[in-house]
């Protein structure tokens, strides 16, 4: 039994369909993995009997002959996307015990096409963080560890508990979201594969928002194919989300294995920071190396107003969290601390609902947003995001059809090593990340390498709007020229 947790999900689809073994074997083979994994927290809530009556009801499809694309799959759930009947709460006391009446877009097609909810995932309260330290269920561990060493280590963040699950084979694949980073982030402290869709790709309908304009759903998952099945059950035109492109879905999975001859790929100068390790510089240099040898055309680019994309990004992002948390207030659902007059109310309710990182973005983004510096700094931020998004425009409009960069400055680090003394330091994980967020175009964060140390580290493709085909060509090159990494079990009885 153990060994069904090791299959890919793709081999996991093709063993249901030759009746191999059966989806509730298969689910039960993860929630045995999930209860001998709690000393990783990845996990919020547990649903087994929910589990186990999703994959019974698959098992009966597949006897009758229905193929449905992720009939029996068991996936984790981002504590983010509302499941209906089951508590969603973003991580944060201020939504405690909250039990939605509906189902997340996202979420309702993955049971449309027959995938298992195992559970609800850990996250940084709210979304906001890059080590997932801020959630009000306590840190997430990274199933990783240096070598010789006994430290835990972050498994990145927001979708910290997403990334850990997947890389300790707890579920075959799990719903991730992705503001500055947090799909792709904890992808590569992970060594799983992470894809931030087109701004639009997928729904937001029913997914607790931090920043609208910048929030967007996608999977991570074991292998880049794994993550282009998903891709395509997630994505789709959604009329409640009227960000949401109406655009045909293209079937992912066939672009996996496509030739990449002739392709032309970006390198950009101002990705080369000061201070970047060498080994970080080194796996750049082989990830180059890895798709000349496949065909590709490498050319230097520039992206000039890299360098003011994560101050921009730290000034929308709380802009827009300010105004999407005002909704949280102790009136209608969630936490509620009562005063002696409506705004005693709110101050206590917030005041004990709110952790601290949410609170200081809230205050960064009400400041931002007052009218004596809205021009001074929102607006301003503005146009530098526009900025930005022609630098991608300017480089794809040259015939680069997508973007080779490091996914992060640096390999995981351990539970309370960033931020204490400034939180720019933790700020500064998101610097390559951020700018696909900021130009609203599609990023994946595939596994590379490793450090001296043995912790992986990834490589990002950022590529045009509405092309993620063309990264996970590209992905599965870098995927199979690297390997695969499993990380050495620690954990569990």
């Amino acid at each position: 039994m153990t060994d069904l947790i090791s299959l890919t999900l793709a081999e996991a689809r093709d063993g249901l369909a030759k009746k191999s073994f059966t989806s509730l074997e298969l689910t039960d083979a993860h929630l045995a993995a999930m209860e001998a994994a709690r000393a990783l927290n990845a996990f919020v809530l547990e649903t087994p009997d929910r589990a186990r009556e999703m994959a019974r009801a698959a098992d009966a499809e597949i006897a009758k002959g229905e193929r449905k694309p992720l009939a029996g799959i068991p996936l984790g759930i981002k504590d983010l996307f509302a499941t209906e009947g089951f508590r969603t709460t973003a991580c944060s006391k201020i939504l405690d015990n909250f039990v939605p009446t509906y189902e997340s877009t996202i979420t309702s097609q993955l049971w449309r096409d027959g995938a298992v909810m195992l559970g609800k995932l850990n996250n940084d309260e709210f979304a906001m963080g890059s080590s997932n330290e801020t959630s009000c269920f306590g840190p997430v561990a990274n199933p990783w560890r240096r070598h010789g060493a006994n430290t835990t280590l972050v498994p990145g963040g927001s979708s910290g508990g997403s990334a850990s699950a997947v890389a300790a084979l707890l579920c075959m694949g799990a719903t991730a979201t992705d503001t500055g980073g947090s799909i792709r982030q904890p992808a590569a402290f992970t060594a799983t594969v992470g894809i931030k869709p087109t701004y639009g790709r997928c729904s937001r309908w029913g997914i607790v928002a931090f920043a609208s304009s910048l929030d967007q759903a996608g999977p991570i998952a074991r292998t880049v194919r794994d993550a282009a099945i998903l891709l395509r059950s997630m994505a789709g035109h959604d009329p409640k989300d009227t960000t949401s492109a109406d655009l045909a879905v293209p079937d992912y999975e066939a672009a996996v294995g496509k030739s990449l001859k002739g392709m032309k790929i970006g390198i950009p100068r101002e990705y080369r920071l000061d201070g970047m390790p060498p080994e970080i510089e080194k796996l750049w240099q082989q990830g180059s190396e890895w798709l000349k040898a496949a065909g590709c055309e490498l050319v230097d680019v520039s992206l000039p107003h890299t360098k003011y994309a994560l101050p921009a990004y730290y000034i929308v992002a709380p802009a827009e969290a300010s105004s999407n948390l005002a909704r949280y207030d102790g009136v209608r659902y969630g936490l509620r601390e009562n005063g002696r007059s409506i705004g005693e109310l709110y101050e206590n309710t917030r005041a004990a609902g709110f952790g601290a990182e949410v609170r200081r973005r809230v205050m960064i983004g009400t400041y931002v947003l007052s009218a004596g510096y809205y021009d001074a700094y929102y607006l301003r931020a503005q146009k530098v995001r526009t900025l930005i998004k022609k630098d991608f425009e300017d480089c794809f409009a040259t015939g680069v059809q997508a973007i080779l960069t490091p996914a992060t400055p640096s390999a995981a680090f351990g539970e309370g090593e960033k931020g204490n003394a400034s939180p720019i330091e933790m700020y500064l994980n998101d610097v390559f990340t951020v700018p696909a967020n900021m130009a609203g175009v599609p990023g994946i964060a595939v596994p590379a390498g490793k450090d001296a140390q043995g912790l992986p580290l990834g490589l990002q493709l950022i590529g045009r709007p509405f092309d993620e085909e063309t990264l996970f060509s590209l992905g599965e090159v870098i995927e199979q020229a690297a390997g695969r990494f499993t990380p050495p079990r620690w954990w569990g009885p």
